[in-house]
């Protein structure tokens, strides 16, 4: 309910049923949130996922935010340095993350998992004018909330949702590309044609196919947890299911052999880890899958911390240099 109630009023006002006595608060009052004041509240990025923090119990105002700013920039308060440690502790917990889960797999899969840079491959001039256009937009909401433009606001919101789709979907088209070319690498099984059914190529049933997409979203819960062997059994058993085809009459077989997760097993090096977010991902996934997992809350809040940490530093650097 606190989660629903912060939503309205960052939409419509604290005060948008007109019952609300206003308090004269200044930035630096002890029950307004700094971190939210130097461009970021970790409490609104992981809302609904694995890393939510719960509603922030402190205030969040624009206008708040508008007098820090300015003070700030008259060489005022600054609490650009309480955000950055808390950020870099988030982005150490998934990298450690990361790591716990690279150490439960053998040598050759942990080295493969990390072979493919997900946020160096889901880069391109397009991908980055999205980006742009998305900062611009979010820009834009702010503005139109400080204003009290609330009908620009819901309009600009719905924008920049499109955008992040869009963005979302080239990023998988890319991801998915590269991981064509990884999946095309990866050494195949050799299996005897005398004691082996003819793999079927026909695509499976409807039923088949939802079993199917069912572990494959197991697959990827259980890897975003660092539960890396159950991810892989489920990813196995997916896969033993695509094999499978559509259902059919059995073909009679003299040796009487049936396909099972072991024969189709194809390599245990199926994983690829974001190294934005932590999740692993299936070099299986759909590009519907892949975008989804980049439209995601989880993926999107790490993506934006990661984005704030690398600007700050410019700044430091930037106030240091002569």
């Amino acid at each position: 309910m606190d989660a629903i109630r912060k939503q309205l009023d960052s939409l419509m006002g604290a005060n948008r049923n007109g019952d609300v006595t206003e308090v004269d608060r200044k930035y630096y009052d002890r029950d307004v949130c700094k971190l939210y004041l130097s461009g970021l509240c970790p409490h609104d990025l992981f809302q609904l996922t694995k890393m939510d923090l719960g509603p922030c119990s402190k205030v969040h105002s624009l206008q708040l935010r508008k007098e820090y700013e300015e003070a700030k920039a008259k060489g005022g308060h600054n609490f650009d340095r309480e955000l950055e440690d808390l950020i870099e502790r988030l982005i150490v917990e998934c990298e450690r993350k990361i790591q716990r889960a690279l150490k439960r797999l053998q040598d050759d899969d942990a080295k493969a998992a990390i072979a493919i840079s997900v946020s160096e491959v889901t880069q391109s001039p397009e991908i980055m004018d999205l980006s742009v256009q998305i900062k611009e937009k979010l820009k834009e909401i702010d503005d139109f909330d400080l204003e009290g433009k609330t009908d620009s606001k819901i309009r600009a919101i719905e924008v920049l949702e499109e955008l992040r789709a869009k963005r979302a979907d080239k990023q998988s088209m890319l991801l998915l590309d590269a991981f064509n070319k990884d999946r095309a690498a990866l050494p195949q099984p050799l299996q005897n044609p005398t004691q082996v059914a003819p793999i079927p190529t026909l695509p499976p049933d409807p039923r088949t196919q939802e079993m199917i997409n069912e572990k494959l979203r197991k697959a990827e819960d259980l890897g975003e947890k660092g539960m890396i062997d159950e991810a892989q059994k489920a990813l196995e058993e997916a896969e033993a299911l695509r094999k499978l085809g559509p259902r059919q009459e059995p073909v009679p077989d003299s040796s009487n052999s049936k396909y099972t997760a072991v024969d189709v097993r194809i390599t245990d090096q199926k994983l690829r880890v974001c190294d934005i977010c932590g999740a692993f991902l299936s070099v299986y996934d759909s590009d519907r899958r892949l975008a989804d997992h980049f439209g995601g809350k989880l993926h999107l809040g790490y993506m934006q911390i990661r984005e704030k940490l690398a600007e700050m530093q410019v700044l430091v650097m930037y106030h240091i240099l002569p």
